[in-house]
């Protein structure tokens, strides 16, 4: 998945740990999802044609602003998930959201993720697409359902009781 990465507890990855006590522990899961760093190139596009007009006229300087803002934007954004909860970054601030102190998730019509607390208020999650759901009911440890796992069906009557 672009833009995402898991990572496994580090005190469970030493090398000197026998793989007995590694077992031992629990897993603590860890997922970033956030845009792909290689989007920093359009950004730079953006300079390179904005150049000739800040050097015709040096007023237009002012476009570099705007890729500028754009990368601030591109390395500060992001939401990361772990088994204490949902970590959303965004340009000018954080916010920590426990997984106690949220009712579940809403899906928007551009196949963005919501968070719903449970007063009922959303928090956008930065970064986060239907396709990650998988990947937060993972690391939530259920306590987010995975909307692409199959549910088990109710069992149909047999046919062998219809057929005497």
């Amino acid at each position: 998945m672009d833009g995402v990465s898991t990572t496994g507890d580090a005190r469970n990855q030493e090398a000197g740990k026998p793989a007995s006590q590694q077992a031992s522990q629990p897993q603590h899961k860890r997922a970033v999802m956030r845009m792909p760093k290689t989007a920093v190139l359009g950004a730079l596009l953006v300079v390179v044609c904005a150049t000739p007009l800040a050097m015709a006229l040096p007023a237009l300087s002012v476009l570099y602003l705007f890729p500028i803002a754009f990368i601030v934007w591109l390395f500060r954004t992001q939401t990361v998930a772990d088994g204490n909860g949902l970590t959303v970054r965004t340009t000018f601030g954080t916010r920590f959201l426990r997984w106690s102190d949220l009712s579940g998730l809403a899906l928007t019509g551009k196949s963005t993720v919501r968070a719903v607390l449970t007063d009922g208020r959303q928090v956008s999650l930065p970064s986060v697409r239907v396709r990650h759901l998988p990947v937060l009911s993972l690391v939530s440890g259920g306590r987010i359902s995975d909307p692409t796992e199959p549910r088990p069906r109710p069992a149909a009557p047999s046919r062998a009781s219809e057929v005497s």
